[in-house]
């Protein structure tokens, strides 16, 4: 947590004028389009990056579907990791988070400006609704970042069972579902240090709706997970 308050601090000034920034935008929707709002979003995490000494390597990228909107499905490491993967847009991407941790100040006003979705995991009838929402944004052309995982206690390099029920937003829809996995995404937030580092973001092959539309969400599930796993283990 070290760099973690080391960036807050050293990007004190920054970090002031993004909330109120953010909040101008959000209070004035009409007025911003969503790429607006997004590259504004970028901007933050360019910050973020240049201060905390972060440097992401990406592959993959000419995998990503060209048009229409999918899932992007990543193993979860820590706080960088929505960082680490939005960066490397030109277009609107959003991203499905914990209703309770996206309330943390700075975090609250990044989800307003990519138009996130909150997940309550204690009413299920807004979880229904998020389910229509992202189903319905996705059939629209929006694409999403879920973490099947659903925490990242720890978890470091080692990928740890996936939700099924995270898949449902994909196959609802019948989009593409990208698995993405992380490399060493933990190491900015969670190793006591200040020195560079560098993490990974590969994007793998995607699932198109006829390779997994004879496959129930716990089989989705697995072969995402397996896909990744491989990849880190060849990579890391």
């Amino acid at each position: 947590m070290i760099r973690f308050y080391w960036v807050i601090f050293i990007s004190l000034p920054f970090v002031i004028y993004y909330i109120c920034k953010a909040e101008y935008i959000c209070r004035h929707e009409d007025r911003y389009s969503e790429k607006y709002r997004f590259n504004v979003a970028k901007n933050m995490i360019k910050v973020v990056k240049r201060n905390a000494f972060i440097r992401t390597k990406v592959y993959g990228r000419n995998r990503l579907p060209k048009d229409g909107g999918y899932v992007l499905y990543p193993n979860h490491q820590g706080k960088y990791d929505v960082l680490g993967i939005l960066d490397e847009f030109e277009q609107p991407v959003s991203v499905m988070i914990d209703e309770k941790r996206s309330r943390m100040l700075l975090t609250d006003q990044f989800i307003k400006l990519v138009r996130g979705e909150r997940l309550d995991r204690e009413d299920f009838r807004a979880q229904v609704r998020t389910l229509d929402r992202v189903s319905g944004g996705l059939t629209e052309g929006r694409r999403y970042i879920i973490f099947p995982e659903g925490g990242y206690h720890g978890n470091r390099n080692r990928v740890l069972d996936f939700l099924p029920g995270a898949f449902k937003y994909a196959v609802r829809a019948k989009s593409p579902i990208v698995p993405v996995a992380l490399i060493d995404s933990y190491k900015p937030f969670e190793v006591p240090s200040l020195l560079p580092v560098t993490t990974q973001v590969h994007f793998l092959e995607p699932l198109y709706y006829d390779d997994y539309k004879d496959l129930n969400t716990k089989q989705i599930a697995q072969l995402v997970r397996t896909r990744i796993i491989k990849t880190i283990e060849d990579y890391s």
